[in-house]
């Protein structure tokens, strides 16, 4: 077993730490679940120097003893996404994109199911550095990773068949600076991104699926939500995750 198999954590820390309407045990309503992007105040979560101390703690965490920290929604949120992959034949050869690849997990998780065609981007200089060594420990060098900003990559990314976000839509949306400038450029980056009839499959603790629904009706077709633990109160379904699957059109 490699060193991810030995030491990974499952962790939902970013339900945890993020104070927010939708992460605190928000029950779905769909009266109340129109498209609001005041839900939930500014927080540090939104910010880069939050991200690059959080993944130099990580970083020498590994160098030291090979934990590669934390996995953001728990070893769950991955799951259910290569199901899906799984069930809606996704080829092994698919151009698949990890948007804020942190430790690149995820990238190993893949690579370990036979997908061959990955890239993994973070505009955290330590997480790159982490994820690029995780990736070594685990002989899979070839996964590229790069130190990139998604809202600022000027185009640079393209033709992917396959983008997956996993908490990065949540911390942005949390940016103290710019925050409704931050969302446009995220949607655009991303339709930049995607090859036609290509899909996005975000994981989110700060939106319900409503609201995703609203953000990203403009270009993209909903496919489908995923599966996530639900629980009951005051006889209406809640979820702290939201997790769905779109498709871009032209």
């Amino acid at each position: 077993m490699g060193t991810v198999g030995k030491h990974l954590t499952a962790s939902s820390s970013m339900e945890d730490a993020a104070v927010v309407t939708h992460g605190s045990g928000y029950v779905s309503d769909p009266e109340d679940d129109q498209y609001s992007d005041n839900d939930f105040g500014p927080s540090k979560l939104g910010t880069k120097e939050y991200w690059e101390a959080a993944y130099q703690k990580e970083l020498e965490t590994f160098k030291d003893i090979g934990d590669i920290g934390e996995i953001w929604f728990g070893e769950g949120s991955m799951s259910r996404v290569l199901r899906w992959m799984d069930n809606a034949n996704i080829p092994k050869d698919a151009s698949i994109l990890d948007i804020g690849t942190g430790n690149g997990a995820f990238l190993v998780e893949l690579a370990r199911q036979g997908y061959r065609n990955l890239v993994g981007i973070d505009y955290s200089p330590a997480s790159v550095e982490l994820a690029r060594s995780v990736l070594q420990a685990e002989d899979l060098a070839d996964v590229s990773v790069k130190e990139m900003d998604f809202l600022r990559c000027q185009g640079e990314l393209r033709d992917f068949d396959i983008c997956i976000d996993k908490g990065t839509f949540d911390a942005i949306s949390l940016n103290p600076e710019n925050t409704e400038e931050g969302k446009k450029l995220y949607v655009q980056a991303l339709k930049r991104a995607l090859k036609n009839k290509g899909f996005f499959v975000i994981t989110s603790c700060n939106w319900t699926k409503e609201q995703l629904l609203e953000r990203f009706n403009e270009g993209f077709e909903f496919v489908r939500e995923l599966p996530t633990p639900s629980f009951q109160f005051g006889g209406k379904t809640g979820s702290s995750v939201s997790a769905l699957v779109f498709k871009q059109v032209h």
